[in-house]
């Protein structure tokens, strides 16, 4: 006997459907601007049901301040930006398609400085701005990826495989799923992050001090932000190299005047009332 389901399954098998679906776009070839932005859309609504937003609109028109100088500083973009904090204790940021980045409060309150903050950002832009979650994809296309995004759409009312649709569409913790998308496009993200960091005003070595917490966080168990990208060591090295071959402009910004300090401290107290906080 068939029940009629409630308008919370009805909107999860919506969002099944609509991931099953992306199956028969990828075996067609490369995501067009129009696909990515439908999927970046699709994926945004599912995932802003499954994680845990920090909806305070000071933490988040800071961090949406920041990111919107990065993008301005990039130029043109296909995609408008949106920038989102999750409420999560695990260091990571992750980019949907077509513009939708989402930071954890762990990785506001690792950022020793500004600069730091602006590197993560940076690099999630960049996974954005040079389209690799269109380019994998394409790469993939032939691959048992297809099959993973079947069976996530299939299963997307379940936990953890939400979790894993999350993943899959273009989180850095989702490069597992990818496993050809990890150095080359990690290294061009921090490459463009490094480029465009200077341009909105901010010191791109953040970027590298970042991957020594990173680092250290990795010696007690490794963080998920970690956990499918080429060692911090590489990455250091290599973002180290390309910033002493850049030639930076003095007067780089690696401080915003406390104000960082300010949101980490806005953050623990409304962790500490049980993330309460304004609403947006």
């Amino acid at each position: 006997m068939r029940h009629a389901c409630s308008p919370r399954e009805a909107s999860r098998r919506a969002g099944a459907v609509g991931l099953a679906a992306l199956v028969a776009v990828l075996a067609c070839g490369t995501l067009s601007i129009p696909q990515e932005r439908k999927l970046g859309e699709d994926a945004n609504r599912e995932i802003r049901q499954q994680v845990k937003l920090l909806r305070d609109r000071v933490v988040h028109d800071y961090v949406a301040h920041l990111g919107a100088g990065i993008v301005a500083a990039a130029g043109p973009q296909p995609f408008e930006y949106e920038f989102h904090v999750v409420e999560d204790d695990q260091i990571n940021a992750f980019a949907l398609p077509a513009g939708f980045i989402y930071v954890h409060t762990e990785t506001i309150l690792k950022a020793r400085n500004v600069s730091e903050l602006a590197g993560v950002i940076g690099h999630e832009v960049g996974h954005v701005a040079r389209r690799h979650i269109a380019q994998n994809y394409n790469r993939q296309r032939s691959t048992g990826l297809l099959h993973q995004v079947a069976v996530i759409g299939a299963g997307v009312a379940g936990g953890s495989t939400a979790a894993g649709a999350v993943n899959l569409l273009g989180g850095l913790a989702g490069v597992a799923y990818l496993n050809t998308f990890g150095r080359e496009a990690e290294a061009d993200a921090d490459a463009f992050a490094v480029d465009v960091l200077p341009r909105a005003g901010y010191d791109p070595r953040g970027l590298v001090t970042f991957f020594d917490t990173l680092a250290r966080e990795g010696g007690a168990g490794v963080p998920s932000f970690l956990s499918s990208h080429p060692a911090p060591e590489d990455r250091i090295q290599a973002t180290s190299a390309r910033i002493a071959a850049a030639h930076l402009p003095a007067g780089l910004r690696t401080s915003d005047g406390g104000r960082l300090e300010i949101i980490q401290q806005r953050i623990r107290l409304l962790a500490g009332e049980g993330g309460s906080g304004s609403k947006r």
